[in-house]
């Protein structure tokens, strides 16, 4: 058996606005399957550049509940709601507090659902939505693409997690924010490619803000990342949700810190794809 599996960057951006760059989400696509990993601003409008419409999803992974990874959920639903020719469920996996993120985007839209409804006649239901809620160690599938979870640490946000997806004997792992810790460690063994939320320390410590400078607290640094692949002995690390933003030209100062990392080094603009094989 022999699978493969194309990491999209759909948004690299972070709370901090920036015209370049949408919002925290990542494209996993295998050959007939599709999840949205993280659903930050823009992140509809990137799909579409990417050739994927919401109802072409096999479900959407929510690493944690941080407003900037969720802020565009609801337009996901809706897209997916509206452009559906019939009524199709909408899958959601995210960590133990997704229920009541999701019946409040319900309680959201309940205006809109209303109009909507009563506009068109085949429109005869609100959106079908299955939530679970799930923690380290769970396992499902999701189109043809298995799934398997572990916990991260990016505390004081609890709980949070981190995405394996295999299509045969290829796997990924989305890490979303967090800290190294020995629970990301064992969820990488084995894994081809690791994709990591990031910041860069050195500017980060230039910034005299207290807010800003909180974020070293729970979030990966470049060199920590590198050295969670190292320590993991994947193929390929890819770098997202990037802060600051790195400047025009900088991508080869970011590669730079990670040189403790030996394999392919992926980091770049919204829309940066890479393809991962297990034969390299």
């Amino acid at each position: 058996m022999s699978g493969a599996l194309t990491i999209t960057l759909l948004g690299t951006g972070s709370p901090l606005p920036d015209p370049m760059r949408a919002g925290p989400a990542t494209l996993v696509a295998g050959p007939t399957s599709r999840l949205l990993v993280d659903a930050g601003r823009g992140v509809v409008m990137r799909l579409a550049a990417a050739g994927v419409v919401p109802m072409m999803l096999d479900g959407i992974l929510l690493t944690h509940l941080h407003s900037d990874h969720i802020n565009a959920l609801n337009d996901v639903i809706t897209t997916a709601w509206v452009m559906s020719s019939e009524p199709r469920e909408i899958a959601i996996w995210g960590p133990v507090g997704t229920n009541e993120v999701v019946n409040g985007i319900h309680q959201m839209l309940s205006e809109d659902y209303r109009y909507r409804m009563g506009h068109h006649a085949d429109l005869n239901e609100i959106p079908r939505l299955r939530v679970t809620e799930v923690r380290g160690g769970d396992e499902f599938r999701a189109g043809d693409l298995h799934i398997r979870v572990g916990d991260t640490d990016h505390r004081p946000v609890e709980p949070s997690v981190a995405y394996r997806v295999t299509d045969d004997d290829v796997s990924v792992v989305v890490a979303g924010d967090g800290v190294p810790c020995t629970s990301l460690d064992e969820l990488l063994v084995g894994a081809h490619a690791y994709v990591q939320t990031v910041v860069r320390e050195d500017l980060v410590r230039l910034v005299p803000v207290p807010r800003f400078q909180d974020i070293l607290d729970y979030h990966s640094t470049v060199v920590q990342a590198a050295e969670t692949a190292a320590r993991a002995g994947v193929q390929t690390l890819v770098l997202t949700h990037y802060v600051p933003a790195p400047a025009p030209g900088s991508y080869e100062e970011w590669r730079a810190l990670a040189s403790s990392f030996e394999g392919d080094i992926v980091l770049g603009d919204d829309l940066t794809a890479v393809t991962v094989t297990a034969v390299k």
